[in-house]
């Protein structure tokens, strides 16, 4: 799959086209926003909305596992979507995904919505913490502030870039926001929406699609 190797801090990092960051020297998946339950919390106040969302961000952190050797798996906030998240058929989906991957640690540092939403359960076997993580010469984060001595990795806007073609034609990319002091990684979830960003001075945008990473250039947007 594309990927774009980007050096950060010192450290050599991999953007990957599944919307998620690979960390060889600390054998480490990165991924924010992932929303599971989503849909399901929609359903449950009334609102029609896909089935399936939670099985395809499932499928998409599997196809991440089998392509990296990883040792733990990181998501930088916003796991759970919301208190409705919990419903019973969203967790049988994450038990039955855990089982397969015992042995896989994974770190969840809390973002907004895992605040309303709660913990996942303890027999899902996730390390909790709230941020920032400090973890080599980054803290990890779901919010984007910027720290006062790390690079910051985090979540929480949902960056996409919006493309303009000829005949007013426009497409809407997930995008890593990569600036001087603050890193945003696209959200994971298959149900979670965007933030349009620009670039800006300091800023290196890298956008997501057809199974590619590739940076913007200065003349687009």
């Amino acid at each position: 799959m594309g990927a774009h190797e980007l050096e950060l801090a010192g450290e050599r990092l991999w953007l990957l086209a599944e919307k998620a960051i690979w960390w060889p020297a600390q054998a480490a998946l990165l991924v924010a926003d992932a929303h599971f339950g989503k849909a399901a919390a929609y359903r449950s106040l009334g609102q029609p909305v896909p089935h399936g969302t939670t099985q395809a961000n499932l499928e998409g952190l599997e196809q991440l596992l089998e392509r990296h050797p990883a040792e733990q798996l990181i998501f930088l906030g916003d796991f759970l979507h919301g208190p409705g998240s919990h419903a019973s058929g969203t967790l049988d989906q994450l038990r039955g995904w855990r089982r397969t991957r015992p042995h896989l640690r994974i770190l969840l540092i809390r973002g907004n919505h895992d605040h309303r939403a709660g913990d996942p359960p303890a027999d899902l076997g996730f390390e909790v913490v709230p941020e920032p993580w400090l973890l080599g010469p980054f803290s990890l984060q779901h919010e984007p502030h910027p720290h006062p001595e790390r690079h910051v990795l985090a979540g929480h806007l949902h960056p996409v870039f919006l493309l303009k073609g000829r005949g007013h034609q426009r497409l809407r990319l997930p995008c890593f926001h990569v600036g001087r002091q603050v890193t945003v990684l696209p959200a994971f979830g298959a149900f979670t929406g965007g933030f349009a960003v620009k670039r800006k001075p300091g800023v290196r945008l890298f956008v997501v699609g057809d199974n590619q990473v590739w940076p913007v250039g200065a003349s687009e947007g």
